[in-house]
């Protein structure tokens, strides 16, 4: 690699279809603190128009390195030119002040010599895409090393998650080969995170308000203040939430602000994984490595045939929300249970109380076996008769179909099904009244869900599933981290989030 001054960590990249939305968006970004962007002039009309931008921002933003790209259509660009025609923008790119240029390797291979030109003048990043999956990347490397450059910027798409890991893996391959790796997509998110603590030179994020230029990309300020990516390390320990969908889980939110504020080297990352896939996740965890996540929709039951150890409660409810190494061995426990029983005890004495449970699957589970062991007597509805009947055998509830309910009163009712969660935020498991004096809904996103306002509305008290989510968060990081978890700096990000 060459001497020269290395490029910053994270770069924004722009793609916008005119010059002047190319410049106010790049200013934006400098004022909000950037110091590294990207320019697509193949996005642009005519992207030679691009080179008097370079010239004007470059002069007034002399300290921002500048990297520009003019990717051809057949490379999965939008440039409809000639490589020849390719070739003659980026040198007049670097005339007209950009720092660095990004060459796909397909012309990259066919200009050798041009690219050691250019790369006198500015740093070269030779480029590889692939938009249909992860291939064995060993020979890719191989051919992209073909030709001499400051950096090999390899871009997989992630169709399972142990792609993210084989991506990263590439620089713990090759230590002294200074690369971008990264996997687009949802399930390839952990490479955006990542790909500076194993060894990238740098990441990409996306524009704050406008589209990014490929999918998955985040905004520069969550990498940084919410993932913390300049700050860590190699050796940093990996948690996460594994859920399908996973998008619109707190859990990032809490845990990486729990772990800021006891200034632990840890992150906590969305794993998207499909119920197809949770073998292929532990693969994964193996290689990055993980040491333990959160557990939830739709995998609380099916995780378990994963795991070596699981406590006797998580089995006897049959659901799993928590799992973590130790001593080599996967264990699993499951902490929505007491985190049911600990707020309803606050209101009511359970074991003198009816309580109504609405639901069948694995978070149901923890709640019935939970509360049947505080000694309430529960009855259980849901949607689903034959799944409402057996979880009922098994803890000894009284199972009941929804009809059956109208006129009927409870001391407490646990709503413990998806209905009501954002965006699906009419949905209500009710048509009419709440029977219950106490409503609990542990759905966390909105605040108040439908059930929570109706239940309110007649006068009934309420605990919002947010109260739930906190108290099992807790445990579950007192129990990876062994020590006591930040209870107010998880409350606050939470609330700030839903906000």
């Amino acid at each position: 690699m060459s001497t020269r001054a290395a490029l910053p960590k994270v770069c924004i990249a722009l793609g916008l279809p005119t010059v002047e939305k190319l410049l106010d968006q790049a200013e934006k970004e400098v004022a909000a603190g950037e110091q590294f962007l990207e320019f697509r002039l193949d996005y642009l009309t005519k992207p030679e128009a691009g080179l008097k931008a370079i010239t004007a921002f470059t002069q007034k933003h002399p300290d921002v390195s500048l990297l520009v790209t003019c990717r051809r259509h057949q490379n999965h660009g939008k440039y409809n030119g000639v490589i020849d025609d390719q070739m003659k923008i980026l040198d007049a790119a670097i005339d007209a002040g950009a720092h660095a240029i990004d060459v796909e390797v397909e012309t990259a291979e066919k200009t050798i010599a041009r690219c050691e030109q250019l790369r006198a003048k500015a740093h070269l990043i030779v480029s590889w895409h692939n938009y249909e999956g992860t291939p064995p990347l060993e020979p890719v490397l191989r051919r992209m090393m073909k030709v001499p450059a400051d950096a090999y910027k390899v871009v997989t798409t992630a169709r399972k998650p142990s792609d993210a890991s084989k991506v990263l893996a590439l620089q713990k391959a090759h230590p002294k080969v200074p690369m971008i790796l990264l996997a687009m997509g949802e399930v390839g998110f952990a490479t955006r995170v990542l790909c500076n603590s194993h060894g990238g030179i740098y990441t990409y994020a996306a524009p704050n308000a406008v589209e990014g230029t490929a999918a998955g990309q985040v905004g520069a300020r969550l990498l940084r203040q919410l993932y913390r990516i300049d700050k860590l390390t190699k050796s940093a320990k990996i948690y996460g939430v594994v859920a399908d969908p996973v998008r619109h889980s707190l859990s990032p939110t809490v845990h990486n602000r729990a772990f800021q504020a006891r200034r632990l080297d840890a992150v906590y990352l969305p794993f998207l994984v499909k119920p197809t896939q949770l073998k292929d996740f532990l693969t994964l965890c193996e290689n990055l490595p993980v040491q333990g996540f959160s557990v939830t929709l739709p995998h609380k039951q099916r995780i378990m045939r994963y795991l070596d150890v699981i406590d006797p409660l998580a089995r006897r409810i049959g659901a799993v929300n928590t799992v973590w190494k130790k001593a080599g061995k996967w264990r699993g426990t499951n902490t929505d249970a007491a985190a049911v029983t600990q707020p309803l005890g606050k209101r009511i004495k359970l074991n003198r109380s009816t309580v109504l449970l609405v639901g069948n699957g694995g978070a149901a589970r923890g709640a019935a076996f939970a509360l049947a062991d505080a000694g309430a007597k529960v009855v259980i509805s849901g949607r689903n008769p034959d799944r409402v009947r057996a979880l009922s055998k098994m803890c000894g509830a009284e199972p009941l179909l929804r009809e059956q309910l109208n006129g009927k009163k409870f001391d407490a009712l646990v709503h413990a099904t998806p209905m009501g969660m954002w965006p699906n935020v009419k949905d209500c498991f009710f048509d009419g009244a709440i029977p219950a004096d106490v409503t609990f809904d542990m759905v966390y996103n909105p605040l108040e869900t439908e059930l929570l306002r109706r239940a309110k509305s007649q006068g009934g008290e309420v605990i919002p599933g947010l109260e739930m989510f906190l108290t099992q968060a807790a445990q579950q990081f007192e129990i990876w981290m062994g020590e006591s978890a930040p209870h107010s700096v998880m409350e606050k990000a939470a609330l700030e989030a839903l906000k």
